[in-house]
């Protein structure tokens, strides 16, 4: 039976349509994997790409695609909202069928590896390949971003698995897991306080005390002068309503609407099936009641 793996390398890019492009190609290269989907967004200066395929092809789309991203983004002169430590900044690999969460983390073993020996970028393993506890969880990899972590690469704590102690001088560090589904959900308010943003984020995350499987940041969107909220959700722990429903009531406190909301890269159908029994109050909807999912 088929096996199939699904990678969502995100890419510290989103400006520059012919670097994205680039990067892009070298999957489209492997022709053993489908390209699914690329979404860039200019205020995080971020691109999140998701391909799916066999395990080694997937395996040699992300490497190719980590190899032409370290050839054209320079770290020194990256500045956008969303969190990183790299050109490439994490790579997940994520079950889809007929393939372990564990098989998955093996996965994530060898591509560490091999950016590390042949692209020579430091390489953090996290979630399900994690060697270290300390290192399991994103944020914590994640600590104090590229500029941060240029400064304590060198110490103890923050070695890496694979790889130099050291920065790579234009690529930064990686960081390469294997995962459950994330959905990239985010929240835009109807204020430009970034202050406020911040404070919901850090009610719903996990980490603060929050919802299970959720991750939040406070960012600005500069281009439209909007605060909004940036999760990454695992909908099987905390569905998308009750995230939404949390960011609406705790920005009523502020006086704040929400005016919006965002799913970035794709997601699975039923996350969105059970926003709609939420809201619609539909009694005993299944997946089957989807036409598409007869065809």
């Amino acid at each position: 039976m088929e096996r199939l793996v699904l990678c969502i390398p995100n890419f510290s890019e989103g400006r520059r349509p012919k670097v994205i492009d680039a990067i892009v190609e070298e999957v489209r290269k492997v022709k053993e994997v489908r390209l699914l989907d690329v979404k860039a967004d200019v205020n995080h200066n971020r691109v999140v790409v998701t391909f799916i395929g066999g395990p080694e092809a997937v395996k040699k789309a992300a490497f190719l695609s980590c190899a032409k991203a370290t050839s054209l983004i320079n770290m020194e002169e990256h500045h956008g909202e969303h969190p990183r430590i790299g050109a490439t900044d994490v790579i997940p690999f994520i079950p889809v069928r007929n393939i372990t969460l564990e098989e998955c983390a093996r996965l994530a073993n060898d591509v560490a590896r091999e950016i590390a020996e042949k692209l020579e970028i430091p390489v953090y393993l996290y979630e399900a390949a994690a060697k270290r506890p300390q290192m399991k969880r994103l944020p914590d990899v994640r600590k104090g971003q590229y500029e941060g972590l240029k400064q304590e690469i060198s110490t103890p704590e923050r070695k890496p698995d694979y790889g130099p102690s050291r920065m790579h001088p234009t690529a930064g560090a990686t960081a390469v897991g294997a995962r459950n589904f994330l959905i990239a959900f985010n929240v835009n308010l109807g204020t430009n306080d970034l202050k406020i943003a911040k404070r919901i984020a850090n009610a719903i995350r996990e980490a603060r005390g929050g919802y299970r499987g959720v991750r939040a940041i406070g960012v600005m969107l500069d281009d439209r002068k909007v605060a909004q909220v940036s999760t990454m959700v695992d909908f099987v722990e905390t569905p998308l309503y009750r995230v939404f429903e949390t960011v609406k009531f705790e920005a009523a406190r502020y006086g704040v609407n929400v005016i919006g909301s965002e799913v970035i890269g794709l997601t699975p159908a039923q996350a969105l099936l059970d926003a709609a029994d939420f809201y619609l109050r539909l009694e005993d909807l299944t997946p089957n009641q989807v036409l598409e999912n007869n065809l």
